[in-house]
C-alpha cells in the first residue's frame, strides 16, 4: 500500500469511527499532519499538530512537567508514547502521534546514528516501534519516517476494539 492510500486509508477509518488524532512531530517536519491533512474532510479528524523540534517548543506545545522529561531517557518508545499522551491529552482528541528522530545526514548527540526514528501511538491501542532506515539522507529519512507513521497509526486503530 502506498503512502498516500495509507493516509488515506486512516483518514477514512477516522471518519467512519468519528475518531480524532493530534500529532507531536519533531524529524519529520509537518509530513505526517500533511498526509492527515492531504485528506479531503480531514477537519473532521485532525485535531492538530505541533512540529516540537526544539525543546523551547517542546515545553510550549507540549506542557509536560520538567521533572517528567528529566526521567526519559532522550529518543526512545517511551519518550514517544509520553509525547504521544501529551497531544492527545492538550489537544482531546481519541489519538495522539508523535515521532522523534534523526534524520540526517547525522546521528544525534544521544548516539542515535542517522536513519532512527521512535513513533508511538496513544489512545485505545497505543503502540510504539523504533524505524532504522540505515541511510543519513534527511529527505528519504524523512518521507520514510512519516511513512512508518501513518502505517503504525492505521494499525493501531485497526485493531482497537
Amino acid at each position: 500500500m502506498s503512502f498516500a492510500n495509507s493516509a488515506l486509508a486512516v483518514g477514512e477509518l477516522l471518519k467512519h469511527r468519528r475518531e480524532t488524532v493530534a500529532v507531536a512531530e519533531s524529524s519529520t517536519g509537518g509530513l505526517i499532519s500533511a498526509s492527515l491533512l492531504s485528506i479531503p474532510g480531514a477537519s473532521a479528524y485532525y485535531a492538530g499538530g505541533t512540529v516540537v523540534y526544539t525543546r523551547a517548543s517542546r515545553k510550549i506545545f507540549l506542557d509536560l512537567p520538567v521533572e517528567e522529561l528529566k526521567k526519559l531517557k532522550p529518543m526512545t518508545e517511551e519518550m514517544a508514547m509520553v509525547f504521544a499522551e501529551s497531544i492527545r491529552r492538550t489537544l482531546d482528541s481519541t489519538w495522539g502521534i508523535s515521532e522523534l528522530g534523526a534524520a540526517g545526514p547525522t546521528g544525534t548527540p544521544y548516539g542515535y546514528d542517522a536513519g532512527t526514528s521512535v513513533i508511538a501511538v496513544s489512545g485505545p491501542n497505543p503502540l510504539s516501534e523504533t524505524v532504522v532506515t540505515g541511510d543519513s539522507d534527511r529527505g528519504r529519512n524523512m518521507l520514510a519516517f512519516s511513512e512508518a507513521a501513518i502505517a503504525l497509526l492505521q494499525r493501531a486503530i485497526e485493531e482497537a476494539q
